[in-house]
């Protein structure tokens, strides 16, 4: 029969021993340190000058002074000197000054949660997810919101023949798309079924210049107030296309 239990190592009491107290006690101080773990700090390496009774501390790597040679164990200050346990995977901990709660997994101790959201197969939030949308929202809006100066929303693809857009759907029936769709040149397109697509502008990505793939409308209106030149409209008086130059309107036509 082993003298300790399997788990924790806390010493049994064995037949015919003297001082029975002394190893009940030792168990009990065991747990008394190891249930309802609260540790003060998980990355210290330098014991405290002036620990409390009953304190712990998770003992970081590169320990020194009292703690050498103890990295990765738990250290508690108990009856005027220190007790050292070796955590098992699946210890979790409350660190006080961080005010969360730890596991110990991998030989380190880290965030709970942290380690239960890593390489997820599939996310759904208030909805199902399956193969293809391998993250699937369903709310009335969603709140992407910066952590710091500002905040990108990144689409990547692999190669240029890939696609990295975003669509927009009627019932689940695409009507407008943006992105690079086949190619690394910007566009626009629409359908109004699913299925016939019109690309509206293209943006190339080796020159920047702009190409109307369809009709361009602009809606005949009196001449801005305040132009800029390079300003351009279809005057409903005149019926003619206007540009501005920088100081008076010029017919193109």
């Amino acid at each position: 029969m082993s003298d300790q239990t399997p788990n924790l190592s806390m010493p049994y009491i064995m037949p015919s021993q003297a001082q029975k107290h002394v190893t009940h006690n030792e168990a009990i101080e065991l747990l008394d340190m190891i249930v309802q773990l609260t540790f003060e700090s998980a990355d210290l390496t330098t014991p405290p000058a002036s620990p409390a009774e009953g304190q712990a501390w998770a003992v970081s790597a590169g320990a020194t002074g009292d703690w050498a040679g103890q990295d990765g164990q738990i250290a508690a200050w108990r009856g005027g000197g220190w007790l050292f346990v070796a955590p098992q995977d699946g210890w979790r901990a409350w660190v006080r000054d961080v005010a969360e709660i730890q596991a110990f997994t991998g030989g380190a101790w880290v965030t709970q949660g942290e380690e239960d959201f890593q390489n997820l197969p599939s996310v759904g939030i208030n909805a199902t997810a399956d193969a293809t949308n391998r993250l699937s929202v369903n709310a009335p809006a969603t709140l992407l919101n910066n952590d710091g100066a500002g905040h990108q929303v990144k689409i990547n693809k692999a190669t240029a023949a890939d696609t990295a857009s975003l669509l927009y759907q009627s019932g689940f029936s695409g009507r407008a798309e943006m992105g690079l769709a086949g190619n690394d040149d910007f566009s626009i397109k629409v359908s109004a079924d699913g299925s016939a697509w019109f690309t509206g502008v293209t943006v190339a990505a080796a020159t920047g210049h702009v190409q109307i793939d369809q009709v361009l409308h602009l809606n005949p209106t009196a001449a801005p107030a305040s132009p800029a030149a390079g300003d351009v409209y279809f005057d409903a008086t005149a019926a003619k296309l206007r540009c501005y130059d920088g100081t008076a309107w010029q017919d193109l036509f």
